[in-house]
């Protein structure tokens, strides 16, 4: 039987991301930096307006609808919030009047939306740095759902605000916004793909991992079951090729993690690994991989054919 990532690849040369991949990836990901800004930058505009009713900074205190806005202001995250007492609230906010409102005179308004915008650009860019695997799963996902449907088979997805498994629906757009996982049966028997989970064998997180059952059966107790995983596998969204080296490490530790692992209960699941940004010395190293068997089936994700094809691999495991 052929070796699957031949399907797709010719040499290690096939693996590697090329400039023009990695320029789009670079607007792709600008692209959704502004899409993600857009509601910061529309609360920034209804606070300028709320706030322009004020004379005097200590006049913000009698607006009850931008108090959030104003503790923001003072550099509080939504995260730190919870971890308050409302005098440690007002006191952040009466610092932030003090200290930079007041010292602005008339050009209070504009300091205190710059302020609100500062703090609001930090959970951007906290979001940001996650951005690349959102979109690489997006992306997988995508492909998935897409095989299965050409296919004719009947796909459930999980949920993830509710944290329950849906038949997936005709109209299926960005359901993949939310999803956490995927459940089919091509014939070879029921099969579901769960995505970052913590592998109890190893205790560790693994970004895919396939297992032998529907979705209604996948226990904790299948989930410790070493026999139940069909597939596990690392997805590396990040497409700034000065960070490929670094997820690549990261990949390969987890990799290594689950072959060692199962091979100690004489275990060997499919393996495979996808990323953005593959450069020539990691392109080397995953096709020594491959050919040892250590790795089953790699891919570019900017490489349309690649996806596609570890998608029908997946599927039909």
């Amino acid at each position: 039987m052929a070796k699957p990532y031949l399907q797709h690849l010719e040499s290690c040369k096939s693996l590697e991301t090329t400039y023009e991949a990695v320029r789009a990836g670079f607007v792709a990901l600008a692209l959704e930096k502004n899409r993600l800004a857009t509601p910061f930058v529309a609360q920034a505009r209804a606070l300028k307006t709320a706030a322009s009713k004020a004379i005097l900074p200590r006049d913000l205190l009698k607006f009850p609808d931008i108090q959030s806005a104003l503790l923001t202001a003072s550099g509080v995250s939504d995260k730190a919030t919870n971890y308050l007492q409302d005098s440690d609230k007002h006191e952040a906010v009466n610092g932030l009047i003090r200290n930079f409102l007041e010292p602005a005179g008339v050009n209070f308004v504009e300091e205190l939306v710059f302020r609100f915008l500062l703090t609001r650009g930090d959970t951007l860019g906290g979001s940001m740095r996650n951005i690349g695997g959102f979109m690489a799963q997006k992306k997988l996902t995508r492909a998935i759902i897409a095989y299965l449907k050409l296919a004719g088979y009947k796909c459930y997805w999980l949920q993830g605000e509710t944290n329950t498994w849906i038949e997936l629906p005709e109209d299926d757009a960005d359901v993949e916004l939310s999803l956490r996982g995927l459940c089919w049966d091509t014939g070879k028997g029921p099969r579901t793909l769960l995505y970052n989970i913590t592998v109890p064998l190893f205790r560790n997180n693994v970004d895919l991992s396939l297992f032998n059952c529907f979705a209604e059966n996948l226990t904790r107790e299948v989930i410790k079951t070493p026999s139940a995983y069909i597939a596990l596998g690392e997805l590396k969204g990040g497409i700034d090729p000065a960070g490929a080296d670094e997820h690549w490490k990261t990949a390969r530790t987890a990799l290594n993690r689950i072959y060692e692992a199962f091979s100690k209960r004489k275990l060997k699941p499919h393996t495979f690994f996808i990323g953005a940004a593959i450069e020539t010395k990691m392109a080397k190293e995953i096709w020594k991989m491959l050919k040892y068997g250590k790795l089953e089936n790699a891919a570019n994700l900017t490489d349309e054919e690649h996806v596609t094809s570890v998608s029908k691999w997946l599927c039909t495991l």
